[in-house]
C-alpha cells in the first residue's frame, strides 16, 4: 500500500513544516449540530493530527478533541458544549498535539448559531497558531466569551464578516479572490492573538 500524504506529515517533520509555511498561520473549521462533526481544513487537520481527507468531508468532534492536549481537554470540551448550548461568539486558546508530534499553542476564535427556538444549529470559526506568541509563556489557556453581538469590538465584527466573506468567495473558485480573502482573515487572525496576548498580559499584572 502506498504511502500517504498524512503519513509523511507525520513523520517528517519537514514535510509537516513546509505545509505549514504554505498555509501561514491560520485555519478554518466548521461544526454541525445535527451530526455533531467536524468539517476541517488542511491546516486544522494537521495541527489536530486528524487525516486531512477526512477532515475536509467531516469528522466526529471526539475525533478533534483527541487531537487536543489531554490536560487541556475537559477545558475546552467543556467550553464547546456551553457555547453549542448558549450560542453566540467564543475566544479560547489551548494547546494541540500537531502531526509532527510537537505540542503547539492555538488560539480558537468563532460563534455558534441557533434557530429560532433557541436550538444549536452550526458553529463556524478560525484556528490561529499562536505558538511563536505563547513561546516563554506559562499560563494556562485563557478562556473568555466574547462580548454580544450589538457591543462586539470592531475587530471581532471584522473577523466575523471575513469568514463570511472567505466562504462566499470559496463557492466562486475564484483564485485571485481567495487569496486576497484568506490574506484578510490571516491578518485579522494574527491581530486577534496579539490582542488576546495584550489582555493575558494586563490581567497578569
Amino acid at each position: 500500500m502506498p504511502k500517504s500524504k498524512f503519513s509523511e506529515y507525520q513523520t517528517c517533520g519537514a514535510a509537516f513544516q513546509g505545509a505549514l509555511d504554505a498555509l501561514d498561520v491560520i485555519g478554518t473549521s466548521a461544526w454541525d449540530s445535527d451530526s455533531d462533526r467536524i468539517q476541517a481544513d488542511l491546516f486544522v487537520a494537521l495541527l489536530f493530527n486528524v487525516d486531512p481527507e477526512e477532515a475536509e468531508l467531516g469528522l466526529p468532534l471526539a475525533a478533534f478533541i483527541a487531537g487536543i492536549h489531554p490536560e487541556d481537554q475537559d477545558r475546552v470540551q467543556t467550553h464547546f458544549r456551553r457555547g453549542g448550548r448558549d450560542g453566540g461568539l467564543y475566544v479560547i486558546e489551548y494547546r494541540v498535539c500537531s502531526a509532527d508530534g510537537i505540542t503547539r499553542w492555538v488560539l480558537g476564535r468563532g460563534r455558534f448559531l441557533h434557530d429560532h427556538r433557541g436550538r444549536p444549529i452550526s458553529g463556524r470559526g478560525i484556528i490561529v497558531d499562536i505558538t511563536d506568541v505563547r513561546s516563554g509563556e506559562t499560563a494556562a489557556g485563557a478562556v473568555r466569551m466574547a462580548e454580544p453581538h450589538g457591543t462586539e469590538p470592531p475587530l471581532e465584527r471584522a473577523a466575523d464578516f471575513a469568514m463570511a466573506a472567505q466562504r462566499a468567495i470559496c463557492e466562486l473558485e475564484d483564485p485571485a479572490l481567495k487569496a486576497r480573502a484568506d490574506a484578510l482573515l490571516l491578518d485579522l487572525g494574527r491581530k486577534l492573538a496579539e490582542q488576546e496576548q495584550r489582555l493575558r498580559r494586563s490581567q497578569m499584572n
